[in-house]
């Protein structure tokens, strides 16, 4: 059973695979430095690539889906904000899905691009963190006002915002219009 919304659960896929990928890039490099064939060494990189482009594509999509309900309770700006910085991502997480891929060619061409797209999947998780940061004040606000949890972090790092039936947080069903189950009635 998929888990309603898709968003929050597809998002983490692109997060494992930027983070996976400047390690698997500069662990070949050094593998083909030593006397690796290129074929087989560059080869877990390039589908490393190819899972992140294909994960942020997912994440995009799925967001795509849920944001008008996002837009409705922290406003448009923020919800564009993240919708900009994940399609930027997709559209570098592709870049570099390409580069990498000419990796494969002989010569200086692929040596340079293997050099180039290593170094591009460590820019990677630049763009990565802006995608991340923004969906996080989407989710839990930006300290100033509350994100889809209905708390906001005030002086002192205390949680305050609206609240639900007793005390309880909006943003867990405890709140008219939450989607998801109330605190109380989660097992965990």
């Amino acid at each position: 059973m998929l888990p309603d919304p898709l968003h929050p659960a597809v998002v983490h896929f692109p997060i494992v695979f930027m983070m996976l990928l400047p390690v698997a890039a500069f662990g070949a490099l050094w593998a083909i430095r030593r006397g690796g064939r290129v074929l087989t060494s560059w080869a877990f990189p390039v589908a490393a690539a190819a899972a992140l482009a294909a994960s942020s594509w997912a994440a995009v999509e799925s967001g795509e889906s849920v944001s008008d309900g996002a837009e409705k309770v922290v406003g448009e700006q923020r919800v564009e904000s993240h919708e900009e910085a994940a399609e930027r991502f997709l559209l570098l997480s592709t870049g570099v899905l390409v580069v990498m891929a000419a990796g494969f060619l002989r010569g200086n061409t692929g040596r340079a691009a293997r050099t180039v797209g290593s170094v591009a999947a460590l820019g990677l998780i630049i763009a990565g963190y802006q995608v991340g940061h923004s969906g996080g004040q989407i989710v839990y606000g930006d300290g100033t006002q509350p994100g889809l949890t209905g708390v906001a972090l005030q002086d002192g790092g205390q949680a305050g915002g609206r609240e639900g039936p007793e005390g309880l947080p909006a943003g867990r069903g405890n709140f008219p219009g939450d989607t998801l189950p109330a605190a109380k009635d989660r097992d965990d």
